[in-house]
């Protein structure tokens, strides 16, 4: 297992060299000139100089990639030139926002997901099967904004039992937390569960049909152990590589989601910051976000180890 390990950490150490380039270079390629975005009316050339020279815009690129990468690994993602807030401090207060709603919505779409999965590959060709085939690709249908604006009319608005906006931490009042987050939630399982079901529904076909399957029915097993226990985990490769991308891309935030909902996430200071041309802030909260969507990958090729331990001894 530990040389498992080590060979997947020696493959993700160049990948993040890759997304910071490439992160640093999505900033630094954008148009217009980052000093005079900063000084606004006040720009003069003798203030655009001194303050590109400040921050090493005059440097060549490579130059200042490299120091760039030397503050970002001392933990100094820069600072918004509009508040003067970190991108550290911006980005940890907005992130439990946007955690708590990425749980809570992929617990709802497994929880969805994963009894209609086992339902149709049981009942494989059914009636119930491609009815419940055919809703999962109409729900993929529905964008966000449309499946929000429907929850909010018909919870909100007409049934009055849950809030359409705001926010309160869930220190101050759990309840009152849970409550707002049960819209967002919903409106992102509404797009998480049919790809989940999908996925286990083909794998779980497959297994059922595998010779030891047969074999732990004629030693007259229950039928739900051996769906749960001896047809579930095998099945499961496939849907743990779904949550996990899933989890890496809702960890920037739902940006439609967050900003109907005014949820104070991640992907609502992604979004202020591109309004506001605050290149700093979008260049630190990109590479958090996409370091997340790498660091997720990794937890998930560990996950494939303890789900068939063929894959860690490398006989998969």
């Amino acid at each position: 297992m530990a040389k498992f390990v080590g060979q997947r950490l020696a493959y993700l150490l160049p990948v993040l060299l890759a997304v910071s380039l490439l992160t640093f270079l999505i900033a630094s390629l954008l148009p217009g000139d980052l000093a005079y975005t900063i000084l606004g009316d006040q720009a003069t050339p003798e203030k655009l100089a001194a303050l590109r020279a400040q921050m090493g815009l005059d440097l060549p690129i490579w130059q200042r990639y490299g120091l760039w990468l030397w503050d970002v690994l001392h933990g100094d993602l820069g600072r918004s030139f509009r508040t003067g807030e970190t991108v550290v401090n911006a980005v940890l207060d907005r992130l439990p926002v946007s955690l708590e709603l990425m749980v809570l919505a992929e617990l709802i779409g497994l929880a969805i997901g994963i009894p209609l999965a086992i339902l149709c590959a049981v009942k494989s060709g059914s009636a119930t099967d491609r009815f419940l085939t055919g809703l999962a690709f109409g729900n993929l249908s529905l964008p966000s904004f449309l499946v929000a604006i429907l929850l909010i009319f018909l919870f909100a608005v007409q049934l009055n039992w849950l809030p359409a906006t705001g926010w309160v931490p869930f220190g101050e009042d759990p309840l009152v937390n849970l409550r707002s987050f049960v819209l967002p939630a919903l409106t992102l399982a509404f797009a998480e569960w049919p790809a989940l079901m999908r996925v286990l529904r083909s794998d779980m076909i497959a297994t059922l049909q595998e010779d030891y399957i047969a074999m732990a029915r004629a030693k007259g097993l229950r039928p739900a152990r051996i769906l749960l226990v001896h047809a579930l985990k095998p099945s499961s490769l496939t849907l743990v590589t779904v949550t996990g991308i899933n989890i890496g891309r809702l960890i920037g935030g739902a940006v439609i989601v967050e900003s109907i909902f005014a949820l104070p996430g991640i992907g609502r200071l992604l979004v202020g910051a591109i309004q506001a041309r605050d290149f700093i802030i979008l260049q630190g909260v990109v590479l958090f976000v996409a370091t997340g969507f790498v660091l997720v990958n990794f937890i998930v090729d560990m996950l494939y180890a303890v789900l068939d331990p063929r894959i860690r001894h490398g006989r998969a």
